[in-house]
């Protein structure tokens, strides 16, 4: 069984539901519904995306479970290549597809009989963030999109962190990736990347480093599925394909962009939201870091959430 970081509300109920991408791959997904939910009624839904690197049994499924209490279809996804979702080889991952992921939970969403089509959000976490601003650019399914401590994948992988990278950097980079690429093709197990959330972390790790070790690598947030690692190989299609081009043609669509105060990657959502049309907002939580907003429910401001999919799906 699954091992969730939360407890289920009694308040909902979760249905695990599975269907297929435009890729053919198996998306595993939770569904959470208010605990006395009609069916034979049109309700709004709002779709999350999980961190890069986590599953729909940590934070997404925290934020799923309270968008159902407060009256929401809510839908929780694993990527595919990763958690319970299908694709070989594991670990892998590529802005397209994670991009399409979104597109096809919006399916599913919409197929259901006690869903309104003309009523679906969705909510990106970290990585997700960025991966439902792009998927939002083409598919005007989507309502209106929230991000909540949002990475760019896209330019932190060609960029660096705070668009630190030379073109040495970046070269380097490439050129290791392109050897790597030869021994996987060779049939040897494909090369994963450092974790993210290192194990035995100390005063001494990397602030960042330390921060998602916290989370993933304790009790607080662990799961076996999340890894926060992926193939070496994924990092090429990153660097080459940028996620967030056509943010402006999002508008009319409402973004609302959510960062804690002192979030290593505030400025993000600051940039994103710049770069965004109106409507947009940018939400500071005072007081909170990046991985704060996965799992502190103190810190999370579903109220806000709460008001502006209600507002906007409708």
């Amino acid at each position: 069984m699954p091992n969730y970081i939360f407890e289920l509300s009694d308040k909902v109920t979760r249905r695990s539901v599975s269907y297929n991408n435009r890729f053919g791959i198996k998306i595993a997904a939770d569904l959470y519904l208010p605990k006395d939910f009609d069916e034979s009624k049109k309700h709004a839904a709002v779709i999350m995306g999980a961190p890069y690197g986590g599953v729909k049994e940590q934070g997404s499924g925290i934020y799923a479970q309270n968008m159902a209490e407060r009256g929401f279809v809510a839908l929780a996804f694993d990527p595919s290549y990763n958690g319970y979702s299908g694709g070989e080889p594991r670990h892998l991952s590529s802005p397209d597809l994670f991009v399409e992921d979104f597109s096809a939970a919006v399916d599913y969403a919409g197929t259901r009989p006690f869903v309104d089509r003309n009523q679906i959000g969705v909510i990106g976490m970290c990585g997700s963030g960025g991966f439902a601003i792009s998927a939002a650019q083409v598919d005007r399914r989507i309502k209106a999109v929230a991000t909540i401590s949002m990475y760019d994948i896209s330019r932190a992988q060609a960029s660096g962190f705070k668009d630190s990278f030379t073109e040495e950097d970046r070269n380097r980079i490439l050129d290791a990736i392109a050897e790597q690429r030869y021994a996987d093709f060779e049939g040897n197990p494909p090369a994963l990347t450092d974790r993210g959330a290192p194990i035995g972390f100390d005063e001494n790790t990397n602030p960042i480093g330390r921060e998602f070790g916290e989370f993933y690598s304790t009790p607080r947030g662990y799961h076996p599925n999340s890894i926060t690692q992926f193939t070496v190989t994924s990092s090429m299609s990153f660097m080459n394909f940028p996620l967030l081009t056509y943010i402006k043609s999002i508008s009319p669509r409402p973004i609302l962009f959510i960062i804690g105060e002192h979030a290593h990657s505030r400025y993000f959502s600051e940039d994103a939201y710049e770069l965004a049309a109106e409507p947009k907002e940018l939400y500071i939580v005072p007081n909170a870091g990046h991985v704060d907003l996965y799992d502190r429910t103190e810190f999370i401001p579903f109220e806000k959430l709460e008001a502006f999919f209600t507002e906007n799906l409708k």
